[in-house]
């Protein structure tokens, strides 16, 4: 059998409601969101199972909920014995990857996303800045597009997420720019996403820097599990290089194909996308169909997936 690899969700796959089955049906899960809780000083239940979907998008709510939720599942899965040889996650969920690995506490974790978020949030003025998708181009010809569109501000590849489908982050009307080139070059589709900030660009930078003097009253561990960064798409070296990676993952375009690439080529050929819905499950699909892929976010993913490995 191949390699196992644990895959956990970024921000966007935020949902009211996630993670309650599973903690209804596992004490391990609740515990996880009773913990956050206590971590954070506010009811993360009722946030997030019983809150409405304009509270749970607010940027500094958003990434602690997801990584709770995420850690649950990955308890569960845990439980059942299901271990992974190398995780990842995309953005955000690289939190939950180092807590997965034993590099980060689960209350540590929590809390520096929610401070990550308010940062990220405080950062760009709402309306400064923008993000869009360009669907149907190469990296290349994205890139092309930025370069051009740059003229009107800045204007940078924030995530490339698999072949054909690469996000752009930036000032708005160097973004509406850009999504123009992009369809003059043949894209399908160019569109705005509904995010509220310029995610994973120069435009972050001081919000990455707040985020690495709130790294310096953490604690890091030795990694049990390998972890691959987004900021180099490779394993992390050592426990010394996590916070400036952490830091600069906040500005740093996301390089989501060429890690996943870089673990199959290791030996991995099982992925299992842990926490909130199925983006990153879409996105292997597109890297590379020969691949199991499965997901865990409530008990019937949770069975379908158990059963598959033991297939």
């Amino acid at each position: 059998m191949g390699k196992i690899a644990f895959l956990f969700a970024g921000q966007g796959a935020q949902a009211v409601g996630m993670g309650k089955e599973l903690a209804e049906n596992f004490a391990v899960a609740d515990r996880t969101f009773e913990e956050a809780s206590d971590a954070l000083g506010f009811d993360v239940k009722e946030m997030t199972w019983n809150g409405d979907s304009d509270t749970l998008m607010i940027t500094e709510n958003t990434q602690p909920t997801i990584v709770t939720m995420s850690t649950a599942a990955l308890r569960v899965l845990e439980e059942k014995g299901v271990k992974p040889d190398v995780v990842a996650g995309l953005s955000l969920g690289e939190y939950t990857a180092h807590i997965a690995s034993g590099s980060l506490k689960f209350e540590d974790a929590v809390r520096l996303v929610k401070k990550r978020g308010k940062y990220m949030q405080e950062e760009v003025p709402v309306g400064v800045g923008a993000m869009a998708a360009i669907i149907a181009l190469t990296n290349e010809q994205v890139a092309e597009c930025c370069k051009k569109a740059s003229e009107y501000g800045v204007c940078e590849p924030a995530n490339f997420n698999c072949p054909g489908q690469v996000s752009v982050s930036g000032e708005a009307e160097a973004i509406d720019k850009c999504c123009e080139i992009a369809k003059e070059m043949g894209a399908k589709r160019a569109v705005k996403l509904a995010v509220s900030g310029p995610f994973h660009c120069s435009m972050l930078k001081g919000a990455g820097e707040k985020l690495g003097r709130e790294l310096e009253n953490v604690s890091v561990y030795d990694m049990n599990i390998p972890v691959i960064t987004n900021v180099t798409a490779d394993y992390i070296k050592s426990k010394d290089d996590i916070k400036g990676l952490l830091e600069k993952q906040v500005s740093s375009s996301v390089r989501w194909e060429d890690g996943i690439r870089r673990m199959i080529a290791d030996g991995v050929d099982t992925f299992i996308e842990v926490g909130p819905g199925k983006a990153l499950s879409g996105f292997m699909r597109k890297i590379d169909k020969e691949m199991k892929v499965f997901n865990v976010e409530d008990v019937a993913s949770l069975e379908k997936t158990l059963a598959g490995l033991n297939e």
